[in-house]
């Protein structure tokens, strides 16, 4: 942070300059500490151009007052110490800038705005005599003789700029652009700023000279906000701390607002929890702040798009018959920043919580009449686009029963919510109980809207009303009505996670199948395909074996169990069906299952459909990518590919909530599993990913302590009996690499009696193998081509085959043990799966070298496993490079995989411990490598190269 010393310079004769206005402003007190903000400052302000941008509340003048007041976050940099994202420089106390500051007020023209940044230059460089400082728009010559000044200064002048979003001319900047591009690195700016700045944003952006600091990072932290609420001696629990900062998406005012009226409440917890933008306090700031700034027909339409969560142009059209609300939109997210624009095709824009609160509120003012219609068109709209779930919502919302009926009838598998993440939407009015009478369907539609809205008593109530007035309905009528009803009853039951009552449920459920229904088949290759009841091709039966095999498959993977086979059979039917919401849930889990199995390119397929489905369909999707992440993870693993499963895994974690456990530098937490209770397979799974990384990392015991971690979390679940074993014998092998051969064996006690499960008895094998008694792990080792073998998961099986491969060549049966180690490549060789051999012990590496020379039909896989192995990792697959000129290294194709994601360069640089200056230059290497301008068009790019 550069000092605060300014030299005292007169201004030139004028019109009298405001000295507030070229001093920092006085931080409201009290001002809460944000070490990580300041930090970010220093760093940005060794570059050319920091931009702090955000809309009106955000903190940007209290941050910057508060860093040049106190003299940024870190002490002076030693002489000839290195500045990271600074070039080749090495900072010396000439070096350490100087700065000015300046407010920038309404009305700020070319003569008003270039008389402030005279005064403020003259500050920071001294008198007009060191150089011409112009203090009215300067001609081309006095430009060129500044910039020239600046860049022969002894030192560098840091110009703060405060609020320049509100110069309206664009050619007002034009001369300090032209400084900034001339001034030979000797001027930095740090502007704070709304959207909408005429500055060449894109192409500092490009060229690596842009830091930027917008709302995500401006928002409050929960111990932020623990601490403002402290220093406003209204200290709350952490728990509605989390509540009240998820409530204003940590914006500032917003908070600091709650933290003055939260002093004066009886019961400040409960009034936290309720805090939101229809409040007074809160309601007159964004009316004066926000709303005050925009022209009636903006605010028209934000008041008219928050009847939804999220709108694109089409629906904001419907909404409000503009045929330029697309362009509305763009622009109110763009110049305004009030609306959050989703990286989405077509684009979606969102408000902030409290902003859609207030707007609801004056929605709701409107006459009945307008509103009702307002609601069809948002039913008509969704239904048109596929989400028969907001459809039924805004069709009850308007009364029209009619039309919630039907969409009940023909979309009901679609209309139950798979995951667990609240709705909050607010109950309509119900309908007359002459309709339930006439239509007992509408009932049944309602109830359906509660249940996905998690209002489960009224959906309920609702379910009684209509099994009330059914007795009148005709047979083949009253036959689907019941149907249904039972479909809703194992909805309930299964949001209420009454696992008895879902299987229950089921089985009414599917005794109403048609009785001339055929068995069917799990897709070829899926390991335990064998016919299941029933499966007719009628589209009730799609639906009702869909929906059947995805609830079931839920409840069973809650209780720990591996349903493969079920969700597969799911996926299918729901495939063929057209119901791409169930198909998603079903394919996402078959996904991880199978990868766990070591189906490994079924497993990539479901994963890469499950991901690639198209977005905006209105589903809270989060947990099913969650799913697909961890099952590439697990891909890639098997197929030793480190980096790729870290990339993997960083993407699945928030996703999945399993945040104790791992962070980047693979350290274990305390509460591990603790995030994800309903979750335990996937929490399991990624321990299992996570321990084998932390082993290549060298760190093999961190890896055994989650291991058994995860293996506690899962004892009081039978039916994870099978991923329990897994656990279990990851650790008994981890143990047995550190050396601890005797723990290993007693981890695996049992596991040699009959019958015990083969997962234990290979690992058992291997620990007896490493102990030296060839005997006794000849005798342990399961026949692994046997026919029952076929449902083991694949690693399992290779290990098996290896281990038998080796036995064979220490008994002195060389052509046996070449005979055993084809077979094996056999398996392994379809799926990509090389872990076991790249990772092997000594001897499996020495049998792959004498069997390239005794001759493979897989010579170029053992060619290149011969090379892999004892070295680490393998070279990733990255697909076909001949679209480059320049190929990417691992690194890069790391990086590329997380640009995929909504990560931030700080956070993709925190998942992979790296700093961001190596993520941005990794990322500026990706783009020139790919020809690409943007994070979009480079992920687009790669994928068409089959690099991601």
């Amino acid at each position: 942070m550069p000092e605060q010393n300014r030299v005292r310079v007169e201004p030139a004769p004028g019109p009298p300059l405001l000295a507030s206005r070229l001093t920092p402003a006085v931080p409201p007190e009290p001002v809460v500490a944000r070490p990580r903000l300041l930090r970010r400052l220093d760093e940005g302000s060794r570059g050319p151009v920091t931009l702090v941008a955000a809309p009106a509340g955000w903190g940007k003048t209290t941050l910057l007052a508060s860093w040049v007041r106190l003299g940024g976050a870190e002490p002076d940099v030693e002489p000839g110490a290195v500045v990271p994202d600074s070039g080749d420089l090495s900072v010396s106390p000439a070096d350490e800038p100087v700065s000015a500051w300046m407010s920038v007020e309404a009305g700020d023209d070319s003569d008003r705005l270039w008389a402030y940044l005279a005064a403020a230059l003259r500050s920071a460089i001294g008198s007009a005599e060191d150089g011409p400082v112009p203090d009215r728009p300067p001609r081309p010559d006095q430009l060129e003789a500044l910039a020239a000044t600046l860049a022969a200064a002894d030192r560098p002048v840091l110009l703060i700029l405060d609020d320049l979003h509100r110069v309206a001319d664009p050619a007002a900047l034009t001369g300090l652009e032209f400084l900034l591009r001339h001034a030979g690195r000797r001027l930095r700016l740090v502007i704070g700023a709304r959207a909408g700045l005429h500055l060449p944003l894109h192409r500092l952006r490009l060229a690596g000279e842009l830091t930027e600091i917008g709302p995500d990072e401006l928002a409050f932290t929960d111990d932020e906000v623990a601490d403002l609420l402290t220093a406003h001696a209204a200290a709350l629990p952490a728990t509605a701390v989390h509540r009240l900062r998820e409530r204003t998406g940590g914006w500032p005012a917003a908070l600091r607002i709650a933290a003055l009226a939260i002093r004066g409440q009886a019961d400040p917890e409960r009034w936290a929890g309720q805090f939101g933008g229809d409040q007074p306090e809160i309601a007159g700031y964004l009316h004066e702040e926000v709303l005050a700034t925009l022209g009636p027909a903006e605010v028209d339409l934000l008041r008219r798009t928050a009847l939804v969560d999220a709108v694109c142009a089409d629906l904001a059209e419907a909404l409000t018959g503009r045929a330029d609300a697309g362009q509305a939109l763009a622009g109110l997210a763009g110049t305004g920043g009030l609306l959050h624009r989703e990286e989405t095709r077509p684009p979606w824009y969102r408000c902030d919580s409290l902003l859609a609160d207030l707007l609801r509120a004056d929605l709701a003012r409107l006459p009945a009449d307008e509103l009702r219609e307002l609601h069809v068109r948002a039913a008509d709209w969704y239904v048109g686009a596929g989400r028969p779930a907001d459809g039924l919502r805004h069709a009850v919302a308007a009364g029209r029963w009619d039309r919630a009926g039907d969409l009940f009838v023909a979309h009901w598998p679609e209309l139950t919510r798979y995951d667990r993440e609240p709705v909050h939407a607010s109950a309509p009015a119900p309908p007359p109980a002459e309709v339930i009478r006439a239509d007992p369907e509408t009932a049944l539609a309602c109830a359906a809207e509660r249940a996905y809205a998690g209002d489960l008593p009224a959906a309920t109530g609702y379910l009684r009303a209509a099994a009330g007035n059914a007795a009148g309905l005709p047979v083949p009528r009253r036959d689907r009505f019941l149907r249904l009803v039972t479909a809703l009853e194992l909805t309930v039951a299964r949001l209420t996670d009454d696992r008895a009552e879902v299987r229950t449920a089921a089985a009414r459920l599917l005794r109403t199948r048609p009785a001339e229904a055929t068995p069917t088949r799990l897709p070829t290759g899926v390991a335990g395909s064998a016919p299941t009841a029933g499966g007719g091709g009628a589209a009730d039966d799609l639906d009702l074996r869909a929906f059947t095999g995805t609830a079931l498959g839920l409840v069973e993977l809650a209780d720990g169990a591996l349903p493969t086979a079920r969700f597969v059979r799911a996926r299918a039917a729901a495939r063929e069906a057209g119901r791409p919401r169930t198909e998603l849930v079903a394919a996402s889990r078959a996904a991880l299952l199978l990868a766990v199995r070591g189906e490994l390119r079924a497993a990539e397929q479901a994963a890469r459909d499950a991901l690639g489905m198209p977005p905006g369909k209105g589903w809270s999707c989060r947990l099913d990518c969650g799913y697909a992440y961890l099952a590439l993870a697990v891909v890639a693993l098997w197929r030793d590919q480190p980096d790729e499963a870290t990339a993997n895994l960083a993407l699945a974690r928030p996703a999945l909530d399993v945040t104790g456990g791992w962070s980047g530098d693979l350290q274990v937490g305390d509460d591990w599993l603790a995030a994800a209770p309903g979750e335990p397979v996937a929490a399991a799974v990624t321990a299992l990913c996570q321990a084998q990384l932390c082993r290549d990392s060298g760190d093999p015991a961190a890896g055994q302590r989650l291991l058994v971690r995860a293996r506690e979390a899962l004892a009081d679940r039978p039916s994870a009996a099978a991923l329990t074993v897994l656990l279990r014998a990851a650790e008994a092998e981890l143990r047995a690499a550190r050396g601890d051969l005797d723990y290993a064996h007693d981890v695996l006690t049992g596991a040699a009696d009959e019958g015990a499960d083969p997962v234990l008895a290979v690992a058992l094998a291997k620990v007896q193998l490493l102990a030296g008694d060839a005997a006794a792990a000849e005798r342990t080792l399961p026949e692994w081509q046997a026919p029952a073998a076929s449902a083991w998961p694949l690693p399992v099986r290779l290990d098996a085959g290896l281990l038998e491969a080796v036995l064979a060549e220490r008994a002195g049966d060389a052509r046996r043990a070449g005979r055993i180690l084809e077979q094996t490549l056999d398996l392994a060789g379809p799926q990509g799966c090389r872990r076991a051999f790249t990772r092997a012990e000594p001897p499996v590496r020495d049998l792959l070298a004498a069997h390239l020379d005794a001759g493979t039909a897989h010579f170029a896989l053992v060619s290149d496993l011969v090379r892999s192995a004892g070295q680490g990792a393998a070279e990733p697959v990255a697909g076909p490079k001949g679209g480059l000129d320049e190929p990417l290294t691992e690194r890069e194709l790391t990086i590329l995989r997380y640009l995929q994601s909504i990560l931030s360069n700080v956070e993709i640089a925190s998942e992979l411990s790296l700093s961001v200056n190596t993520v941005k230059t990794h990322v500026r290497n990706i783009y020139r490598k790919l020809d690409a301008t943007r994070r979009r068009e480079a992920v687009r790019r790669a994928r068409e190269l089959r690099l991601i």
